[in-house]
């Protein structure tokens, strides 16, 4: 029997694959959550991405604007705001889409699992004396020929495979990306062309994963990035809040009682999206409510998040779902547990949208504000949307927020797109057409 905290009409609506809103009956509860991540780890991430931003400047020459720091900008978006979230005084973009080196998300925390793995070799072989040493070091080619002698590993749907293959080839890092089958093309070429081996399976997210972590098991110099139960890859992208509160903090936007943000996440097997939620509950507390975004076939972190805690999560597959979906960064069958249980009283709700609603905002967000995204990065713009029906309304009340909306903030954070070729671009705007 599957034990859900979801109702039966609920339940109907997922496996008719409906969309819905549901919210999360153990938010701001934290004996939900008793194993808690630490969050000076998300710190110590933050240091970590310093230490080494010497070192991406010289493999990445786009980044040298930045010192070293991959980060994306914070918009404004006036246009879209006045289309879909009038209850709020703003629209805000998180523009994740667009972040250097990788071209989504998935930057962050992908790199910096493979830096922490970079570092580590360099301190175990001395050719760093300690965390204070001059970390440029790792750039002379004896430094590269023994990074050389190890793998990375990862399973993907696409932008975590770009995120490790990128940076680990540019490393010095023998560098292998096992892609699920409803990866993009483009994708397994933008690696290859990096030098990065491409193992492609015929078979979904979950089966590539495990691909990949059984071919590294066997190998004692393969070190695999293990999406689905990774404190690296979590905190890493953790770090993302940090940032994000030093953003608002320039452009004088307030996150307080009085004034709510609503941040919006995509959400496949739920590394990035929770890490995010992690770093943002540790910033600004009660004041933000964090909601994931799925399609309705592939709401694995909704089945997770409505499960017991510690109990491994139920699989869309169970609801005779398919994960049949252009939004190829979600299509994952079934979430982390690990996440799951890491944010388990942090999520305030998780939403799910057809297909066809994502490529209308994809073209909503090319028309009112120029931006150009991946299907699965425009999920986001549902959000005040979903916030608006009667459930959301409710919700609003029951948390005491109804006489503060009008002065509070929608955060939609966009997670891929400025790598997608121009062809592809233009094929997914011309589905939206088709779609209105």
């Amino acid at each position: 029997m599957i034990h859900l905290s979801i109702t039966q009409e609920q339940q109907s609506q997922i496996r008719q694959g409906q969309p819905l809103l549901w919210l999360n009956p153990k938010y701001q509860e934290p004996s939900s959550a008793p194993a808690k991540p630490d969050v000076l780890e998300m710190y110590e991430a933050q240091a970590r991405l310093a230490r080494f931003a010497p070192v991406l400047c010289q493999l990445f020459p786009e980044l040298a604007v930045s010192n070293g720091i991959i980060e994306s900008p914070l918009l404004l978006a006036p246009h879209l705001h006045q289309a879909i979230a009038p209850m709020g005084a703003r629209t805000l973009i998180k523009a994740d889409h667009g972040l250097p080196v990788a071209g989504s998300i998935k930057a962050r925390g992908g790199i910096h699992e493979v830096l922490c793995f970079a570092e580590q070799l360099a301190l175990d072989h001395q050719v760093l004396k300690d965390i204070h040493d001059d970390y440029q070091k790792v750039l002379q080619p004896e430094v590269r020929s023994l990074f050389g002698q190890y793998e990375i590993a990862v399973g993907s749907t696409g932008n975590l495979g770009l995120s490790i293959g990128i940076i680990g080839a540019a490393l010095g890092f023998q560098a292998t990306v096992h892609m699920s089958v409803d990866a993009k093309e483009w994708k397994k070429d933008r690696l290859r062309k990096r030098g990065v081996k491409v193992v492609e399976h015929d078979a979904d997210y979950g089966a590539a994963v495990a691909a990949g972590r059984a071919e590294a098991e066997a190998n004692p110099s393969s070190y695999f990035v293990d999406d689905e139960s990774s404190p690296r890859l979590f905190m890493g992208y953790a770090v993302a809040a940090l940032r994000l509160k030093a953003q608002l903090e320039e452009q004088q936007i307030a996150v307080d009682s009085d004034h709510p943000l609503f941040v919006y996440l995509p959400a496949g097997v739920g590394g990035a999206p929770g890490g995010i939620t992690f770093g943002l509950k540790a910033m600004f507390g009660e004041y933000v409510h964090c909601f994931f975004a799925e399609p309705v076939q592939a709401p694995c972190m909704l089945l997770g998040m409505a499960g017991r805690p510690g109990a491994e999560p139920v699989s869309v597959y169970e609801f005779d779902l398919t994960i049949d979906t252009e939004a190829d960064g979600l299509a994952v069958g079934q979430a982390s547990q690990w996440v799951c249980d890491a944010i388990r009283d942090q999520l305030a709700g998780v939403y799910t949208a057809e297909d066809a609603a994502l490529y209308q905002h994809l073209l909503q967000l090319k028309k009112l504000e120029n931006i150009e995204v991946e299907p699965s990065a425009a999920i986001g713009c549902l959000g005040p949307q979903m916030l608006n029906t009667p459930e959301g309304r409710a919700w609003i009340r029951d948390h005491q927020l109804d006489e503060v909306m009008e002065k509070s903030t929608h955060l939609i954070w966009t997670t891929g797109g400025s790598f997608v070729p121009k062809e592809e671009y233009q094929a997914f705007i011309d589905k939206a057409i088709r779609c209105i």
